[in-house]
């Protein structure tokens, strides 16, 4: 049983209008941590929102420092044919492997955490919410419909998904991926056509020290 993106595809096929999409400005100084996906198809680097998602981050965080994403595999590539192309997501992570996964985590709305589903963000899968354990995505546009909103009386719009992180580098990676073929028989409901054929690699996921603190006790 994969985790997934459960919310309609409505919500994924219109963009926001500009004014109802969350600025993360660059700038801002909060706290981070760097980490980087080996992948065969080259590395991705991962900024983990410590301070503004400190319990999403940590978990993906203990993955990574306990070598649970080493040989896992990104193996979905969802397309959307609306805005600046190439568009949608792709999604990793653990499958539900018994000897990888964590037990579910506290879920952080973007409502609180003040982050968005913006180019580049990563986003936890999750059936619902407390869910989420070893599974992610990227998105490769602004995808905003699937923040939360606290207003909607749709109980999944309202807590939407938790996002932990934005690529800092490597998104020419994750467009590759995005790319590749898909088969069309694999994957359940409308995730059907969605799963890659071959699925991509991550060799190894570790954490980036900053610089200066090489051998420090």
């Amino acid at each position: 049983m994969l985790k997934r993106f459960v919310l309609p595809l409505s919500l994924l096929a219109t963009p926001l209008a500009a004014q109802d999409i969350a600025e993360v400005p660059p700038e801002a100084d909060y706290e981070t941590r760097d980490v980087v996906l080996q992948t065969t198809m080259g590395d991705i680097v991962i900024a983990l929102e410590m301070e503004r998602a400190p319990i999403t981050a940590a978990n993906f965080l203990r993955y990574v420092e306990e070598d649970r994403f080493d040989g896992t595999v990104f193996y979905r590539a969802m397309p959307l044919d609306w805005g600046e192309q190439p568009n949608g997501l792709i999604q990793g992570g653990t499958q539900w492997d018994p000897e990888r996964v964590l037990p579910g985590i506290e879920h952080e709305p973007t409502s609180e955490t003040g982050l968005t589903h913006s180019r580049g963000a990563l986003s936890m899968a999750m059936g619902e919410p407390g869910t989420a354990n070893g599974d992610f995505s990227i998105m490769l546009g602004d995808q905003t419909g699937l923040d939360a909103d606290p207003t909607s009386d749709d109980p999944a719009r309202r807590a939407g998904y938790a996002v932990f992180g934005y690529v800092t580098q490597g998104m020419d990676v994750v467009e590759a991926i995005h790319a590749l073929p898909t088969d069309p028989d694999k994957g359940e409901g409308w995730m059907r056509g969605q799963m890659l054929a071959e699925p991509v690699e991550i060799v190894e996921a570790r954490v980036v020290e900053p610089a200066g603190t090489a051998g420090v006790e």
